[in-house]
């Protein structure tokens, strides 16, 4: 379980946390909303290792991960869609190998290519992205 015992957290000269208790157990999910500024990603950070508490004790177990996305993108001039998309490289790799086989006029190899996709249950490439 993660738990925060009387933590306080400061950036700067502003206290974000101040004497927080919090439990999280196995299997709970949890959300957590607030203004800007009002500690969310600082709280995150914390959790990440990235900072350290100003007092009291966080306790995180060894094997459990946390997984986050950045708040900003990279600069880029590339569109913020193609950006995401680019990371998805299971899909890189069949579009490649489909442009390939399209370029080759080649049947078989265009249908190989999309098999991999006919077979799961959700598309590889998200609903609001595909040709229509």
């Amino acid at each position: 379980m993660v738990t925060l015992k009387n933590v306080t957290l400061r950036r700067g000269t502003k206290v974000l946390l101040d004497g927080a208790i919090c439990t999280i157990q196995p299997g709970e999910r949890v959300g957590l909303v607030g203004r800007n500024g009002a500690g969310k990603s600082s709280l995150f950070a914390l959790l990440r290792g990235e900072l350290h508490e100003d007092g009291g004790d966080v306790q995180w177990p060894a094997q459990w991960r946390l997984a986050s996305v950045a708040q900003d993108m990279p600069e880029t001039t590339e569109p913020a869609t193609a950006f995401v998309l680019a990371g998805d490289t299971r899909l890189t790799e069949l579009q490649a190998r489909l442009a390939a086989a399209e370029r080759d006029a080649d049947g078989l190899a265009i249908a190989q290519t999309h098999t991999p996709t006919c077979r799961t249950r959700a598309p590889t490439t998200p609903r609001h992205a595909r040709r229509r």
